[in-house]
């Protein structure tokens, strides 16, 4: 079979499974599928860039998902004035004290010679730009933190279209290239330190660190309201009130017969799966651009045998830096992007298994090294997670309906069914590593 073929019957099964999953269950449902689909197809293609282009295991996609979503937050709510009022200019000196003191270190490691005098100093230096930090810092954060706690809290972003930032419709959509340089940001940060490392020491430090910025989502309130979650972000597209509100809109839904509330939500999620199409064809053009390029070339020269490129004159460590930034900034973009279309950041939801793993295993189905295998293995596999959690209970039930109603093997299998997730995606791993090792669409 000719790779476009099988790309062509690849791309065409996860189109049929979600038009299946419309006319035979609900098309809200189907959307639904078809969104969040998209975004973990651009979450695929980033971890694909890394490690099907240049090899390197990131544990730690988890961390930079979240800074993508926190970034949505920083840009599409609008300020709380209280918040800032009462140690917004507080709390950015202490962080500004803080950069000096870091940046101040950094001089003195470079330009001091080796000895007990530098240590000296870098000691008397940490300490009292420790002290002077959390002396300035500690205390706009308590008073950030005191201003109505249940409802803000904390700073906000930087929407200033209005009390609800809904005049800057636009602020969310620049929320996510943003989300991407934040994450862009923490992985030049996390390079510089890690790549230096072999592969299974660097999967051990992306983890830990992405472990690392979760808690601090947790635990910073005046940032992003730790677990009390921040909720109603603005959105780039209408809301189901405004259509249903519309009598032009709700007398074309008529027409169509189709009452207004469902052709509202409809339409809001097809104007979000048209948003996310777009970043998703761009980001793969770029993508399959970069493959084909003398600078892919390179980079998978380097994957496959970096003593040789590094006999070739070619910089190893700076090209993987490269790449880990790409890979991340694109998996931070999606964070962002996935925060917008829930409408909340939830510091408490972003767990490996859904983050990390579960990215891991679109891969490795699609194709390691392929990139539309890698975006159309993101969408396959985020299909059977949610069809699995959707009817897998209906599924046990009826497989279990031939057993008593008291018997005690029936009643456990059915309250085992949420778990039914979990066995079908080590189980399709475990079959494609068996039959199809590089995946459904291999990299040529």
């Amino acid at each position: 079979m000719t790779d476009r073929r099988r790309t062509g019957l690849f791309a065409g099964l996860v189109a049929l499974l979600i038009l299946g999953t419309g006319f035979f269950d609900n098309w809200n449902l189907a959307l639904i599928i078809l969104n969040y689909g998209l975004i973990s197809a651009i979450m695929a293609l980033g971890v694909n860039l890394q490690w099907g282009l240049a090899g390197l295991f990131n544990v730690g996609i988890m961390g930079f998902v979240a800074l993508g979503g926190l970034a949505s937050v920083l840009l599409s709510m609008p300020p709380v004035r209280e918040s800032w009022a009462a140690g917004g200019g507080r709390t950015l000196l202490g962080l500004a004290i803080g950069a000096v003191a870091i940046v101040a270190l950094v001089a003195v490691y470079k330009r001091m010679r080796k000895g007990r005098t530098r240590a000296f100093v870098m000691l008397a230096l940490t300490i009292a730009g420790f002290f002077a930090f959390r002396t300035v810092f500690d205390g706009g954060v308590e008073a950030i933190e005191a201003v109505n706690a249940a409802s803000a809290g904390y700073l906000g972003g930087l929407n200033f279209g209005g009390d609800t930032g809904r005049d800057w419709w636009w602020m969310p959509i620049l929320g996510w290239p943003v989300g991407g340089l934040l994450a862009a940001g923490a992985a030049w940060a996390i390079g510089k330190t890690a790549l230096g490392l072999r592969s299974d020491y660097l999967a051990i430090a992306t983890l830990g660190i992405a472990e690392i910025i979760i808690a601090v989502l947790k635990n910073e309130n005046w940032l992003s309201r730790g677990v009390q979650n921040v909720t109603g972000l603005p959105r780039p597209v209408p809301y189901e009130t405004d259509l249903q509100a519309d009598p032009a809109f709700v007398a074309a839904a008529a027409e169509f017969g189709i009452d207004p509330t469902t052709a509202s939500t409809l339409t809001v999620k097809l104007a979000y799966a048209g948003l996310f199409a777009v970043f998703l064809i761009v980001i793969l053009i770029l993508a399959q651009r970069a493959l084909h390029s003398p600078w892919g070339r390179m980079m998978r020269a380097i994957r496959d045998n970096e003593v040789a490129a590094e006999a070739m004159g070619k910089d190893v460590t700076r090209r993987h830096l490269q790449i880990f930034i790409i890979g991340s900034a694109i998996c931070g973009l999606a964070g962002a992007m996935m925060t917008t279309l829930d409408g909340q950041l939830t510091p408490a939801s972003y767990q490996p298994l859904r983050f990390t793993f579960l990215v891991w295993v679109m891969v490795i189905v699609g194709g390691s090294g392929n990139n539309i295998g890698a975006a159309l293995g993101g969408m396959l596999i985020w299909w059977l997670w949610v069809a699995v959690g959707e009817y897998g209970p209906d599924l046990m039930i009826w497989a279990t309906s031939a057993l008593h109603a008291d018997s005690a093997l029936k009643a456990s299998l059915i309250d085992s069914a949420p778990q039914m997730r979990f066995l079908v995606m080590g189980t399709v791993l475990l079959l494609i590593l068996r039959f199809s090792p590089r995946g459904i669409l291999p990299e040529k």
